[in-house]
């Protein structure tokens, strides 16, 4: 996640803190604030990474998918997954401005760094890619896919969209250029559908690499942007038991803000692997939660989405089966606190204000 995104994510703080808020501290320069959506539940925790406790609870969301935000933090986007909308609040008031109709159920969003577009992952079969124009807020196009959409990113230098098919008969990533908001190029795959995907910025700002997990590997897919192709797989090393994942082998990925590191979550070792950028050398790991059952062997904590702060010192990593998120020191890569969030903790963001 790149540190435009977290920046709008912090002004959701101020956004929601009217009727939806629980708790609150009041926020000042320098402040980060991570996000936990909570799928199977109405709200959103709130971290302070500085203590790692939840200072904040936005209430009556009912199963809230993604959240971001327009690049100049005035608007709120939020998929649900109780509703076939794109929500947008007012960040000032906490208001609702509309509720947009989409296409279908959605999984995740992403607001372009242009400001002039929402795009919000349409996971119904077959599936699609809404646009919503965001002076407007209507939905101006759907552009059709094979199979539902999982995960969307946006390349660094804002020209394309990235999302991924998790469905198992789907298998394929799509390429949107944002420029003609066209279906650019689709990319398929031979086991399981794409889950969860980080883009790797080269040194003039394009797409270089895309990191991709699928949902039969234990490990990553490595595909050159440039060429439309995958160059390489990455697995996890085979030296310690498994635990009994749930859903896909891996899942949650991410590159460490300094673009010096790449996290990768795996749901079977219940832990997070860390790999060397450009290299893709494992530097170590990060062990999970497991869950001990009464007379039963330890279960992972199916650990999913990752996030970082954007001052490169902490990570998080949501806990879904163990309704916790994990608070992980980058530098030591340990583990440093487990704080309790809502049910089925997912997607999550860090925000910071300037």
């Amino acid at each position: 996640m790149n540190l435009n995104t977290m920046r709008r994510c912090f002004r959701r703080l101020r956004t929601l803190g009217i009727f939806w808020m629980l708790l609150a501290m009041p926020l000042g320069a320098g402040t980060i604030r991570v996000y936990i959506t909570n799928h199977a539940g109405r709200t959103i925790q709130v971290v302070d990474p500085a203590t790692n406790k939840v200072v904040q609870v936005i209430k009556d969301i009912e199963a809230p998918e993604a959240v971001d935000f327009s690049p100049d933090g005035s608007r709120v986007y939020i998929t649900q997954g109780g509703e076939n909308v794109l929500t947008v609040l007012d960040r000032k008031t906490g208001r609702q401005i509309k509720k947009v109709p989409i296409s279908g159920h959605a999984n995740d969003l992403a607001a372009t760094k242009d400001g002039r577009l929402v795009l919000v992952c349409i996971n119904d079969d077959p599936g699609a890619l809404d646009i919503i124009d965001a002076g407007s807020l209507e939905r101006v196009k759907s552009i059709p896919m094979k199979k539902g959409l999982h995960d969307i990113d946006v390349t660094p230098d804002g020209k394309y969209a990235v999302a991924s098919s998790d469905d198992r008969i789907g298998k394929f990533i799509a390429v949107v250029d944002l420029q003609s908001d066209q279906l650019a190029w689709e990319l398929g795959f031979d086991m399981g559908g794409p889950r969860v995907l980080a883009i790797e910025s080269g040194s003039d700002g394009s797409a270089r690499r895309i990191f991709l997990q699928l949902g039969q590997l234990r490990g990553f897919a490595v595909i050159d942007f440039a060429k439309r192709q995958e160059v390489t797989r990455i697995k996890f090393p085979d030296d310690e038991p498994s635990v009994t994942p749930s859903g896909s082998p891996s899942h949650g990925i991410g590159i460490a803000p300094d673009g010096k590191t790449l996290w990768v979550v795996s749901r079977t070792y219940d832990c997070v692997f860390v790999y060397s950028l450009p290299e893709l050398n494992l530097q170590g790991r990060v062990h999970l939660p497991e869950i001990k059952p009464p007379g039963h062997d330890p279960i992972g904590g199916s650990p999913n989405w990752i996030t970082f702060t954007p001052d490169n010192k902490m990570a998080y990593v949501a806990n879904g089966a163990d309704r916790s998120v994990s608070a992980i020191d980058m530098k030591t890569m340990k583990a440093v606190a487990r704080i309790p969030v809502g049910e089925e903790p997912g997607r999550m963001n860090a925000l910071a204000l300037p």
